[in-house]
């Protein structure tokens, strides 16, 4: 009976802590209201019918753009800043 306890026990234990494991920051089917309680930084990119596109800046380098529809993630972006300099030179041609 003592080992069963601790059986059962431990089986909760180990269970409470898969509750404090790591959290997906985004993931396929994602609410846009969960998505904008995240990122309250998060600024409208592209709005395209029932389709929204959100920027979010990562770091000086990358920003995140989701897109979307019906108030589901539908897709994810990840990209990269181009420099300046890059930019100017494309212009010119």
């Amino acid at each position: 009976m003592k080992q069963l306890l601790i059986l059962i026990l431990s089986i909760v234990l180990l269970g409470s802590c898969s509750v404090f494991g790591p959290n997906p920051e985004y993931y396929q089917g994602m609410t846009e209201k969960k998505f904008l309680r995240q990122n309250e930084a998060a600024v409208i990119s592209h709005l395209d019918g029932n389709q929204k596109t959100y920027r979010v800046i990562r770091d000086e380098k990358f920003y995140v753009l989701a897109t979307f529809e019906d108030g589901n993630l539908i897709k994810l972006e990840e990209r990269e800043y181009t420099p300046v300099i890059i930019e100017d030179k494309i212009g010119n041609n």
